[in-house]
């Protein structure tokens, strides 16, 4: 199973490995059949069915090249071999857009755009992640994450819930293409819940260090409740 060191192994994306079991079922295939036309029509000669299996059982991953040959064996779209995307350079390949056509959509240099995937580092414009959320489909909190505002929107939300939610409607606005009802509905419960459990918290007799204790959590998972309370009345984000 081991891969040439001259091959390039370039890392894959995350790797869907039962809908890979289903998919080569479904076509009536053994994992000697996938690694005989991984060989012969792939140039991949150390594919072997324990590789085949290994990939199989989530014990190894396909590179991005490996895994284009075997959506070409199971006649699949790599996206159906791909499981969440957390990247940009994983959303890319899930929608099975070359990178040089998402280069040209956003009017940037390839290069230039290659290394934001590489480095996860956005440079783009407004306009152009606006262009990007619509050429890759992501969802509004796929957005944030592919263009680097996750941090600064964590930072904001910390900041709402411990000190005045009212003045974060418009920071936060500024990052997210969301209602701007939504955003004061979601951040006022967010503050109320944070602020409330903290007095309940010393009330209950925990002190300040269990108080402490519950805010530092309740402000690291900030992103997810905040993704949470959003989704809850958009379900579709």
């Amino acid at each position: 199973m081991r891969r040439p060191p001259a091959l390039p192994n370039q890392p894959g994306p995350p790797f869907n490995a039962s809908a890979a079991q289903r998919l080569r079922a479904a076509l009536g295939m053994g994992p000697e059949h996938v690694a005989r036309d991984l060989r012969a029509s792939y140039g991949m000669p150390y594919a072997t069915p324990d590789l085949v299996i290994a990939w199989e059982h989530g014990t190894l991953s396909p590179t991005s090249t490996e895994l284009s040959a075997l959506a070409g064996v199971l006649w699949c779209s790599q996206g159906e071999l791909i499981g969440q995307p957390r990247t940009l350079r994983e959303h890319r390949i899930a929608r099975g857009i070359a990178p040089d056509d998402v280069a040209r959509t956003l009017g940037l240099e390839l290069a230039a755009y290659l290394r934001m995937e590489e480095t996860g580092d956005w440079r783009g414009t407004d306009r152009q992640a606006a262009v990007l959320a619509s050429l890759l489909d992501l969802s509004i909190p796929d957005f944030a994450t592919v263009t680097g505002r996750d941090p600064k929107l964590a930072e904001l939300l910390r900041s709402a819930v411990t000190t005045r939610w009212q003045a974060y409607v418009r920071p936060v606005a500024k990052l997210l293409p969301l209602d701007r009802r939504l955003l004061e509905v979601t951040l006022q419960e967010l503050y109320d819940d944070y602020q409330g459990r903290m007095v309940a918290t010393l009330s209950w007799g925990g002190g300040s260090d269990g108080s402490d204790r519950y805010g530092r959590e309740f402000l690291d998972r900030i992103l997810d409740l905040f993704w949470t309370r959003v989704g809850d009345r958009s379900p579709g984000l």
